[in-house]
């Protein structure tokens, strides 16, 4: 997908970047972490996964490390990028356990729930 085709904007106010095609992610399954008004969960944080947090969410009744060939789903593991629900991600921050995140393929949305200098500081793309 082209920008052109996605108009959403980053965090930083940038457009939005992809966040992953392997596994494919976002709400959209188009590998952006953009969001919609069918999209409840509002998936719009770009996390790379840790053993951590996946243990974590799990723990909470989504787990994200189990394959579901049903779905198309590889399962995730650590390393891999995904599109996060921003309540859960805050969640973690709050637990200690949040992974950390590319603020350029974070949807703006994010901002309406989640602090800038809270993702800044869990920033993987931040000089």
């Amino acid at each position: 997908m082209t920008q052109t085709e996605n108009p959403a904007r980053n965090v930083l106010g940038e457009p939005l970047a992809g966040c992953c095609d392997a596994p494919v992610t976002g709400f959209f399954r188009d590998g952006f972490c953009r969001t919609g008004p069918a999209d409840a969960g509002r998936h719009v944080v770009c996390a790379v996964m840790t053993r951590e947090f996946l243990d974590y969410t799990a723990a909470r009744g989504n787990d994200l490390s189990t394959p579901r060939p049903e779905f198309d789903f590889p399962g995730l593991e650590a390393g891999d990028r995904w599109c996060l629900c921003a309540a859960r991600w805050g969640e973690a921050l709050a637990e200690g356990v949040a992974p950390r995140v590319a603020l350029t393929a974070t949807d703006a949305a994010a901002l309406e729930i989640l602090d800038l200098a809270d993702l800044k500081a869990h920033a993987i793309d931040l000089s």
